[in-house]
């Protein structure tokens, strides 16, 4: 399937650029999350008529994304959690747990912006978590996960 991308998708293109995807992707996610549209000719000519109007959307978005990126530069964010004698968590620490945390620095957070690429935290320590605010802007967090004090 042959989309035109209406906004920069990080991994996969530019505004503008007209691009071969699986199907199911262009039409589960892409499309209906108004990431792209088919690239027809009607389309791309629809597009070209409002370039200047997305591309000035984008900067925007960037702008917006460069600043909430700014209130968590060198932040060290530190969650109490239940852990054994050899430093692992009973449970364990998921991008909602690190959500609720960063809440009070930027109440427009959300689970989607955290990457954990190596799944959830389940050690105590530090660690360093990556924050995602556009796909060319992110910011690193240290988070710092100690035992809860015994009752």
């Amino acid at each position: 399937m042959q989309v035109i991308l209406l906004e920069k998708v990080h991994n996969l293109g530019n505004l503008g650029d007209k691009i071969k995807v699986k199907s199911g992707y262009g039409r589960n996610y892409l499309i209906p999350y108004g990431k792209a549209s088919p690239a027809t000719v009607e389309n791309i000519a629809k597009f070209e008529q409002k370039r200047a109007e997305l591309e000035k959307k984008a900067h925007e978005a960037f702008v917006v994304a460069q600043v909430r990126a700014e209130k968590f530069m060198d932040l060290v964010v530190t969650i109490r959690a239940k852990a054994g004698d050899e430093g692992k968590l009973f449970g364990s620490i998921a991008a909602k747990d690190i959500v609720h945390a960063l809440i009070a620095t930027d109440p427009q957070i959300s689970k989607n912006e955290i990457l954990l690429p190596n799944g959830v935290i389940r050690l105590l320590g530090e660690h360093d978590v990556e924050l995602m605010f556009h796909s060319d802007i992110r910011a690193t967090i240290k988070l710092n996960i100690l035992p809860e004090a015994a009752k």
